[in-house]
């Protein structure tokens, strides 16, 4: 009795399906039950372009989308089965007909490296936003992909830009992980630069997410967090600044390595270039640590005019007191024996000058007692009158 009222009520519900479908919806469906493959195709064509069934035009995808699912075992890679299947989810895509989400995911994993793959996940991506399902499910195959390059397997680059792309459609925060990653993993550029473009574009507390990154991530993550962070056109310039700082502070606290020196010396072009005055200590503590690398030869000459260049950029008095000592010895020593450094020297006195701090006034004007060439005698000249009185 039982199995008898279940199928009694599934009847019921047939029926009542039907009824709930216009007479267009019913026509289209009748037309495409009854055709063969190729005519199903073109008759999805039509469909697309008759506007009496334009309300109900989602409902008929999904009706395609069903049968390509329950013949795909037979009919998989059959011309005209692709050709209709793409109709249906590009169409799909089209009206954000949300009742196929499911059906278009089961179909994917018919189909997960392959034109129609990618076509089905940029189609998700357009009807599934808000749907934590599916955003798990595009975030999860992407991640998957990742680990997979990284081991050294090949990957459908047309499958990962297709991602990305239903990434950014479905808009969730919860992608930071799996879009920073294929930042991480080696991609070819463009990969990259897609990834970075929707690490700006969808919504989220990006700042934090890559502050978490650079605080607590091994040190290739923390490198690639500050370049997403530098490169980003979401973040402001105080935010920038921020991760900057904390990059920089992350470089000089841990333990050294190749991508925390890398790290170091990046985050000082960057601070300078924002002209960050809250990384002054930072910046004081990085140039004597270069000063001892650049007498061990462990540091280049590039490196120590950095350092110099950000003590004028960020710097105060503290910062002014480093670089006048500094000063001091070498005028001592030209003095001495002839010898300097014109360019050490001339990156020193600019950024006296810069800085603007009193202190540095007797040994500026030292400079020009000295024999100096010219273009030092003129920038400590400016220097001085930069001073703050």
């Amino acid at each position: 009795m039982a199995k008898r009222a279940f199928f009694i009520v599934l009847f019921f519900l047939l029926c009542l399906s039907a009824f709930c479908d216009s007479p267009v919806l019913q026509l289209y469906k009748q037309r495409f039950s009854r055709a063969d493959l190729p005519a199903k195709a073109q008759i999805l064509e039509n469909a697309a372009n008759d506007k009496t069934l334009a309300a109900e035009i989602g409902q008929f995808y999904e009706y395609a989308l069903q049968f390509a699912l329950e013949n795909s075992a037979l009919l998989k890679n059959d011309h005209a089965m692709l050709r209709m299947i793409d109709n249906a989810v590009v169409g799909l895509g089209k009206t954000g007909y949300s009742g196929s989400i499911d059906t278009l995911w089961k179909l994917f994993i018919e189909y997960p490296d392959s034109t129609i793959g990618a076509e089905i996940l940029i189609a998700a991506g357009k009807i599934g936003k808000g749907n934590k399902t599916v955003i798990d499910n595009v975030n999860n195959f992407l991640i998957d992909k990742n680990m997979q390059y990284r081991s050294g397997s090949a990957v459908n680059y047309m499958m990962i830009s297709a991602c990305i792309i239903a990434i950014m459609d479905l808009n969730d925060s919860s992608s930071y992980p799996a879009l920073f990653a294929v930042v991480c993993s080696g991609y070819p550029e463009v990969i990259k630069s897609e990834a970075q473009g929707a690490l700006d574009l969808i919504s989220g507390n990006l700042r934090q997410f890559l502050s978490n990154i650079i605080e607590k991530g091994s040190p290739p993550e923390k490198f690639f967090a500050f370049t997403v962070g530098m490169n980003s056109i979401k973040l402001t310039v105080s935010e920038r600044g921020q991760l900057a700082e904390l990059a920089f502070e992350q470089s000089l606290t841990n333990e050294e390595n190749a991508d925390l020196s890398a790290l170091r010396y990046e985050a000082v072009k960057a601070l300078t270039q924002l002209r960050w005055t809250r990384a002054n200590n930072l910046a004081i503590r990085h140039f004597y640590r270069v000063q001892t690398e650049y007498q061990s030869h462990t540091a280049s000459r590039e490196n120590l005019l950095e350092a110099i260049a950000l003590l004028g950029a960020v710097g105060n008095s503290d910062a002014a007191l480093a670089l006048c000592l500094q000063l001091g010895l070498i005028n001592a020593r030209t003095e001495r024996t002839g010898e300097f450094d014109e360019e050490i020297t001339l990156a020193i006195v600019r950024s006296l000058g810069l800085i603007g701090d009193k202190a540095a006034f007797d040994l500026l004007l030292n400079v020009s007692n000295l024999m100096y060439p010219e273009n030092i005698l003129a920038a400590a000249g400016e220097a001085i009158d930069r001073l703050r009185w």
